[in-house]
């Protein structure tokens, strides 16, 4: 069975660490970028499974990347998490936490909620897909 590949965009190092091995025990496969250019790129090149997003990047912001992945049919569909600083956790409790669609989750962020999320995100994906493919037969 295939490991879902997941993306990981922040500048803070310890983040990317921490939650990069966290998922790596879970059975993730995981690759990051630090910046949002190195995102784009990154994710057209690999075409992660999902993406965890922080929105503020120190050149593009995390809303530009995603508007930006949108542009290409190899990224247009890869659903985005964004972890973010400037949320609180009672907006993100008040599911005033989706925003074109992507998930936006409040730092200091739960892990397993995080988990949780992204398995839910990579069902509804595989659904699509399924779908899609059906649909093009």
């Amino acid at each position: 069975m295939k490991k879902n590949k997941i993306l990981i965009v922040d500048d803070e190092k310890d983040m990317i660490t921490v939650l990069k091995k966290w998922l790596e025990i879970k059975g993730f496969k995981v690759i990051s970028a630090f910046n949002g250019t190195d995102a784009v790129t990154l994710a057209r090149k690999q075409k992660p499974d999902i993406i965890v997003l922080d929105i503020c990047l120190p050149d593009i912001d995390g809303g530009e990347v995603a508007r930006e992945l949108k542009n290409y049919p190899e990224t247009e569909n890869i659903p985005i998490i964004f972890l973010t600083a400037l949320l609180s956790k009672d907006e993100e409790n008040k599911d005033s936490h989706i925003t074109g669609g992507n998930i936006m989750l409040a730092k200091p962020y739960n892990i397993n909620e995080i988990l949780a999320v992204i398995n839910k995100q990579l069902k509804m994906k595989r659904s699509l897909d399924n779908q899609q493919a059906i649909f093009l037969q």
